[in-house]
């Protein structure tokens, strides 16, 4: 009998982490034959990915290039994978949340008459231009998938609202399946500094900020902030991975370069950012993922955006909205240090992401929706 051949597009190390344990599912099943095609939209963090999953792409495009510009990864990537999907001719390609890679990739499936799942469907700001270009990304996939696997509740509602109530599925997020294996207590870190931090004594701040919104002054607010933090906590040490960004690293080291306490490391794979998390005292960010990933472990994180496609952890505490002024990035910031009641409430609210068996589910859909299986799968419980 004929296998359904599934192939996953993916080509950032977010996109990486949430798809790896997918792939890993999908292979395991008898009925499916699990193909994977990485765009390295973002090359060196892809990799590094790929290295700790241990996934073997079977086909990699290669599309990065210096100082790149969204038309041009947007047109590498449809060209690309429209060549992959003619030579592999797959039953069903995965793509997952609102990246580039994600909109171009489910747009070629498409032009081949290809059917579209979308892993983590249905977040919204309503705000086209924030996240950007992630907003659009992700709502034109959606118009474009046949099989949407929603993280949350109000992800499904969101869809619901613009008429998309078939081949919808509540499976939690995948992120959580991958948090199962990379996060260990006996971890060693590569980047010499954070073995030698002192979790236990000191207020260790993990903070990433590179979305292309908070580009220019909102992002010198941000670091302003972060600044007046450390100098007015002396037991605060703060960790930033700077993202490989020419922009964001120019305005890091502009802003906070040379400070005590103020640690401007590079970019760390998903295991050390995993593990730096797990050890960290709060999170203050401008990514996505780490809304959903640090609430797992316990983790405060303040959003350093003006909104979320993530009101989920806003409303269940694990998250707050610190926007991108100065004034209020410091004052949400310090309130987590000096407030020990407000820092425990957010620190032991519950995560509504997932249980670690998204990836089960998604599975599960997909041989359901092709006939492979006699029931759907049960969804997932927030």
């Amino acid at each position: 009998m004929k296998r359904l051949r599934v192939m996953t597009i993916f080509g950032t190390r977010p996109e990486a982490v949430k798809m790896a344990p997918l792939v890993a599912e999908l292979s395991r099943r008898p009925g499916i034959e699990s193909l994977c095609c990485v765009t390295a939209q973002h090359r060196e963090m892809l990799d590094a990915v790929l290295r700790i999953f241990r996934l073997r792409p079977d086909y990699d495009l290669d599309v990065m290039e210096p100082r790149q510009t969204l038309s041009t990864i947007t047109s590498k990537c449809l060209m690309g994978v429209e060549e992959v999907l003619q030579e592999a001719r797959p039953d069903l390609v995965l793509v997952h949340g609102d990246t580039s890679t994600t909109f171009s990739a489910a747009l070629a499936a498409f032009y081949q008459q290809v059917k579209v799942g979308h892993v983590e469907a249905g977040l919204r700001t309503y705000d086209k231009y924030s996240p950007f270009p992630e907003e659009i990304n992700r709502t034109l996939v959606g118009d474009l998938a046949d099989l949407h696997f929603c993280p949350t509740p109000a992800n499904r509602d969101n869809l619901a609202r613009e008429g998309i109530t078939q081949g919808v599925f509540l499976t939690g997020n995948t992120v959580i399946d991958a948090m199962a294996a990379t996060v260990r207590e006996d971890f060693c870190f590569s980047t010499p500094l954070l073995n030698q931090l002192d979790y236990r004594n000191r207020r260790v701040i993990l903070v990433t900020c590179h979305r292309r919104e908070n580009y220019g002054a909102p992002m010198a607010h941000i670091l302003t902030a972060l600044g007046r933090l450390v100098e007015n906590h002396p037991e605060v040490e703060l960790v930033y991975p700077v993202h490989l960004s020419p922009v964001v690293r120019e305005a890091a080291a502009k802003y906070l370069s040379g400070r005590p306490r103020v640690h401007l490391i590079e970019p760390l794979d998903v295991e050390e950012m995993h593990n730096l998390m797990a050890r960290c005292c709060l999170v203050m960010t401008d990514s996505g993922g780490l809304q959903e990933e640090a609430p797992a472990l316990g983790k405060p994180v303040l959003v350093l955006r003006r909104e979320t496609e993530r009101p989920e952890a806003v409303a269940a505490g694990t998250v707050k909205l610190a926007g991108t002024e100065e004034e209020a990035v410091y004052r949400l910031g310090a309130e987590l240090l000096e407030d020990q009641a407000a820092y425990g409430k957010m620190a032991h609210a519950v995560n509504p992401y997932g249980d670690g068996h998204a990836c089960r589910r998604i599975a599960d859909a997909i041989e359901w929706s092709f006939g492979l299986r006699a029931e759907p799968p049960e969804p997932f419980q927030a």
